[in-house]
């Protein structure tokens, strides 16, 4: 494989020189080039102008026009199902585009108490043209070391709000709890719940967003005892779903804002000797594998990862080659997937759920 930064490039400030300017000493400086999280936010502030200010390189240096055809594809986790749908479509765009791609989980990871960074050295030491993330979120100094290096990147569905200026593909989530929504209202369902993510997630407040909407749209009154967050994490799923189910009036329907979330509603179900549809209907979001091998089959939103990814994977082709995308934002579709995890409430089949039930 050929590596990049082997041409010599024009003399510059040294590292020492900068620590100078920036009144640190050198390792503090190398621990800012190098995206070292152990550092103040001020000594960060103060380093950073004076790289800017003396016009620091460091070595090797990308260069867009030299490296090979080569992207990183950053997973946070290389085992999940989620990930492989994400693979599967960053590497039949990469072909279709000549790329090759390499593959590692994320940069979040951790030894003990303190996170890996080797993954930054790594991308300018093979000269990758370019990074997808598919991780929660990236830290501020990581974004800064990827800024600094002058590497394009996306995010692929970041969970958190990505710096200002951060190009991303997401989903339709709104449009995503309407569609989720709008069929349990139509099966005759009206108090219906959601179990959503974390409270600060754009995407989670984005699905609870449609599900008010649809029911607002319906003329039913929104509860907010109804209302329940469960993180990334089945087991307070399974919690946040006995609750709903203590309330003196539980819900009829609950939509869960994703598919592994809705596993930890079929077990506090199962719990309960519930039966699914017949005593709770469920909707779940994203259509990961899990959706169609559960019991019964997953009624659920269907988030197209593997398009997102490969369209992620377009806009960085572009980026690469210096054309940057009109907007930070991408989303794409997504469609409601009917199984057999919802039907009408017991003793309320109306005319309009029986429509519903039969599409």
């Amino acid at each position: 494989m050929v590596r990049a930064g082997s041409a010599s490039v024009a003399a510059g400030p040294t590292l020492a020189v900068v620590a100078r300017e920036a009144g640190v000493s050198v390792p503090t400086a190398s621990k800012v080039v190098n995206g070292r999280e152990d550092v103040a936010p001020e000594t960060r502030r103060r380093v950073t102008e004076a790289l800017d200010r003396l016009g620091y390189v460091r070595r090797p240096r990308f260069d867009s026009a030299k490296a090979p055809r080569l992207v990183d594809l950053v997973l946070h986790s290389l085992e999940s199902s989620r990930s492989g749908a994400v693979l599967h479509g960053v590497e039949a765009a990469a072909y279709e585009a000549g790329l090759e791609v390499v593959v590692s989980a994320g940069p979040n990871r951790t030894r003990g108490a303190r996170p890996e960074h080797g993954w930054l050295d790594k991308l300018t030491t093979r000269g990758s043209s370019g990074v997808l993330f598919d991780v929660a979120e990236l830290s501020a100094s990581q974004n800064a070391w990827l800024n600094h290096h002058r590497i394009p990147y996306v995010l692929i569905d970041p969970a958190h709000e990505p710096p200002a200026g951060v190009v991303s593909v997401g989903a339709a989530d709104w449009q995503g709890g309407v569609s989720a929504t709008e069929h349990l209202l139509g099966l005759g369902h009206e108090r219906i719940a959601v179990i959503a993510g974390h409270r600060c997630t754009p995407a989670g407040g984005a699905r609870v967003a449609g599900y008010r909407s649809a029911l607002a749209s319906a003329g039913v009154r929104h509860r907010a005892e109804y209302v329940r967050h469960a993180g990334f994490d089945e087991t307070t799923a399974r919690l946040r779903m006995h609750e709903l189910l203590d309330l003196p009036e539980p819900p009829t329907a609950v939509f869960v804002c994703s598919d592994r979330l809705a596993l930890g509603v079929y077990a506090a179900l199962a719990e309960r000797e519930l039966r699914v549809p017949d005593d709770m209907s469920v909707v779940g979001f994203d259509d990961l594998p899990e959706a169609r091998w559960v019991a019964p089959a997953l009624t659920t939103v269907r988030q197209p990862l593997a398009e997102m990814a490969a369209t992620a994977l377009r806009l960085l082709v572009r980026m690469m080659h210096g054309d940057r995308p009109e907007g930070t934002r991408t989303e794409l579709s997504t469609r409601l997937v009917r199984r057999a995890s919802t039907a009408p409430p017991a003793n309320c089949v109306t005319s309009a759920a029986r429509s519903e039930a039969e599409r």
